[in-house]
């Protein structure tokens, strides 16, 4: 049957001489993997496989039946081109990382319209943000975890976990601040942190991921998101 739903796309792999396979976060089926036919074909009069660019926001029909684990698109286009992610270096490696991190990380079929609700809220605002966007990828982090089941109640308890497994972290009253401000406040809040407490915070963020997931293993865009931002 064709259904509308809304996605975000977060990878795709060559498939054959001339399609692909994309795995999109779905907002009414969660985590799906769709073949696209032709996209990579020199006769394709459309740019079709630009719209599976990491974290590219799409409107689709798509067939679906919950007995498969590929399915197909009948149509798809985005509602909410990209200025600014493709084009910035601080943006395009924040998108990165958030990319992998989801890609790690989101592992269910089914729908869940608040996290695709606040994966949809933090996109667009690093898409849009001006300045003051350079902690995004610390607070989607944290409240990433609450959505997925395993985020700290408080600054207390995140420092708890990560001591339990001898991981190094010293935070100073600052960075408990910003702890407490990004769990429970909007993304788009601003937040104070030196560069050294941003690594700091990113470096212990990372190993509190690891402590919930086994086979997080290597985060490869995390030392370019680091030299970038801190």
């Amino acid at each position: 049957m064709l259904h509308k739903t809304r996605g975000i796309t977060l990878s795709y792999i060559r498939y054959r001489e001339s399609s692909i396979i994309a795995r999109v976060y779905t907002e009414d089926f969660g985590l799906q993997s769709y073949i696209i036919n032709g996209v990579r074909s020199a006769k394709s009069k459309t740019n079709r496989i630009a719209l599976f660019q990491p974290l590219t926001l799409l409107d689709m029909v798509v067939y679906y039946r919950d007995d498969r684990d590929l399915h197909r698109i009948s149509e798809v286009k985005t509602p909410y081109p990209f200025q600014h992610i493709p084009f910035e270096v601080a943006k395009s490696s924040m998108a990165l990382f958030m990319t992998e991190i989801l890609s790690k990380t989101l592992k269910e079929e089914s729908g869940n319209p608040q996290l695709f609700r606040f994966l949809l809220t933090s996109i667009v605002y690093l898409e849009e943000a001006a300045d003051q966007y350079e902690n995004l990828h610390l607070a989607f982090l944290l409240q990433l975890a609450s959505y997925l089941g395993f985020g700290p109640e408080s600054p207390q308890e995140f420092e708890n976990q990560l001591r339990e497994r001898s991981v190094p972290y010293m935070a100073d009253e600052a960075m408990n601040d910003a702890l407490t401000t990004m769990m429970s406040q909007p993304v788009d809040t601003p937040v104070r942190l030196t560069r050294t407490q941003r690594a700091d915070l990113l470096d212990a963020l990372v190993s509190y991921y690891r402590i919930h997931f086994d086979n997080l293993g290597e985060v490869k865009s995390l030392p370019v998101l680091r030299e970038v931002l801190g």
